[in-house]
């Protein structure tokens, strides 16, 4: 079994209010949730209007097939026309048992 976690820094430049942005990350996670079957959760930047972390996190047995996974995941992201990602950090590992 295979861990990755995807961490991406996240830029909402269109929004001017904490509402606004929740309601952007609401909308971007519920769609990753369900399109990719993925566990996705705010880290940082809860008080800014304009800035957001968030990772995702799959669990599989192949890493080609995670890391295809996020990458497709990653087009998602850079495709949504209300979110810049400034930064992404992926990390997979095999948890001990």
């Amino acid at each position: 079994m295979l861990v990755a976690v995807e961490r991406f820094d996240l830029r909402i430049p269109g929004v001017h209010s904490l509402k606004q942005k929740r309601h952007v990350l609401k909308t971007l996670t519920a769609a990753l949730r369900q399109s990719f079957a993925v566990s996705v959760a705010e880290l940082e930047y809860q008080d800014l209007w304009q800035r957001a972390a968030i990772a995702v996190a799959i669990v599989g047995g192949e890493e080609y097939h995670l890391r295809r996974v996020l990458r497709e995941i990653e087009n998602r992201i850079d495709a949504w026309g209300e979110i810049e990602v400034i930064d992404l950090e992926l990390q997979v590992w095999a948890p001990e048992d």
